[in-house]
């Protein structure tokens, strides 16, 4: 098994939405890079809200912007480019749970496992 870089673990970690809604307990993540140097993240995880019954998801992302491949594979990655693909990545994690019912795009990058 290949040791996570900084960043997929930090990536990995579960976390809480920005308004405080929403805990998203990331189960699993992988992360595979392609030859033109996009990512595609996949993450299995388990969306607890209060007073409705816990969701199980996967959640696919690719992930076109090679500006941060650097920050994706450096074993001492910079913390403040760190930071950034974290808020980027949740921003977007976020966005697709709370339009998935009404945008059919990002409602393709989820299905429920449950």
């Amino acid at each position: 098994m290949v040791e996570q870089t900084p960043a997929e673990r930090a990536l990995a970690r579960s976390y809480v939405s920005v308004d405080g809604q929403v805990r998203f307990e990331v189960k699993d993540l992988s992360v595979h890079h392609h030859a033109n140097r996009s990512v595609t993240f996949t993450y299995r995880i388990t969306v607890e809200r209060q007073w409705h019954p816990e969701e199980d998801w996967e959640f696919t992302l690719p992930w076109y912007d090679k500006s941060f491949t650097d920050v994706l594979t450096s074993p001492q990655p910079d913390p403040e480019r760190l930071k950034q693909l974290l808020h980027l990545v949740h921003a977007l994690l976020e966005e697709w749970w709370y339009t998935k019912g009404h945008n059919r795009q990002l409602a393709k990058m989820g299905r429920q496992l449950r």
